[in-house]
């Protein structure tokens, strides 16, 4: 894509505002805060790092700031982003509301977050549906679509005047092809992907597959690597730092400019968690995935065989429901970092993102 062709499609979707001058066709890079959470900094201090690393962006995800919801601090990330001359994105968490009761509040809470990305220079407002499968409520995966269409209508208008897309992350509970369904349902002229190459292989799907059923609807793309390995249960999948996992990162580069619209990438390390085995072989699995269909759970049982054991030394301690035991805080604090700044290396000298870093 030709640098004048690439400046004119980001303005177009609203995320050029704060590109660096001269891309002459180089993907912008930033990372993704909650990456980084065990360091326990506040927002500013976030900003601060990544214009130390040169970076074009920030993803600012699940902020640990004190004063995270105060409208005055929202003006002060914005004045900040400005001047270190970073590309902003944010949003919220999980927004499904599991009981009719939840449903205003989750329209409240989506319409409050709004107001939020809005206020900090956000393109774009970041929701997850749920933090896996198995945490939807009873019921057909047809039915739960439905409801998350009903819901992001009832803040279409509101979304539209603030001048933002709602990002929907894939996350451990849609596969490509149902999320698809999902943003063609709500209206695409408000609703994209947070597309995530990390969150597919827990629902069975080579992270190839995502990107060209999804690709283009992406609004932010981040980069998250696994190893995807053949276990006597099924198949186990561990994340790892980008680069170290089964994954061709090439190939899905290649991928992210052949189906995506132009966006930023978003390094995204989250390491310190153990294997996870998806029992493939018991029948209870697939009551999950009635309609899984075959020639993606083919192509990502070849991932499968292709990959092994993550090799490298990793303390594992993001254990589920557990905070981290203080004895272990300094030793997570310094991987977090060294998993981030390993990625980055890679993301810049294996696949030639960034573009501030250049100069």
């Amino acid at each position: 894509m030709r640098r004048r062709t690439f400046l004119k499609s980001l303005a177009g979707s609203g995320v050029a505002s704060l590109l660096p001058a001269a891309t002459d066709g180089r993907i912008p890079m930033g990372l993704n805060t909650y990456c980084l959470r065990a360091m326990r900094w506040p927002d500013a201090q976030l900003l601060d790092y990544c214009g130390r690393l040169k970076l074009d962006a920030v993803f600012l995800q699940d902020s640990l700031d004190p004063k995270a919801m105060d409208p005055a601090h929202w003006r002060e990330v914005r004045e900040q982003a400005r001047r270190l001359a970073l590309h902003l994105e944010t949003g919220g968490g999980g927004v499904f509301p599991k009981t009719p009761d939840a449903f205003q509040p989750s329209v409240a809470n989506i319409l409050r977050n709004v107001e939020r990305a809005k206020a900090m220079g956000s393109p774009l407002l970041r929701c997850v549906i749920a933090s896996d499968r198995a945490a939807l409520p009873p019921g057909p995966i047809e039915q739960h679509i439905a409801t998350m269409v009903r819901l992001l209508k009832a803040v279409r208008s509101q979304v539209l005047d603030a001048g933002l897309k709602i990002a929907i992350e894939i996350h451990k509970d849609l596969q490509a092809w149902e999320q698809r369904m999902l943003i063609e349902e709500a209206g695409k002229e408000f609703v994209g992907t947070y597309l995530d190459t990390g969150n597919p292989v827990f629902v069975m799907e080579d992270p190839i597959t995502t990107i060209e059923e999804l690709g283009r609807y992406a609004l932010t793309v981040h980069l998250r690597d696994s190893v995807v390995y053949e276990h006597q249960r099924g198949i186990a999948v561990q994340w790892v730092p980008l680069g170290e996992g089964t994954v061709d990162f090439k190939q899905i580069i290649a991928k992210v400019r052949e189906h995506c619209p132009p966006v930023f990438v978003y390094i995204k390390p989250i390491t310190g968690r153990p294997p996870q085995i998806l029992p493939i072989f018991e029948p209870d699995h697939w009551k999950l995935y009635p309609k899984a269909r075959a020639a993606d759970l083919a192509r990502f049982l070849a991932l499968a065989k292709k990959g092994q054991p993550y090799g490298r030394n990793m303390v594992v301690e993001d254990l589920q429901g557990r905070s981290i035991p203080p004895h272990f805080l300094e030793a997570i604090q310094f991987q977090q970092r060294e998993h981030m700044e390993r990625s980055i290396d890679y993301a810049r000298k294996s696949l030639d993102l960034g573009v501030r870093w250049r100069q």
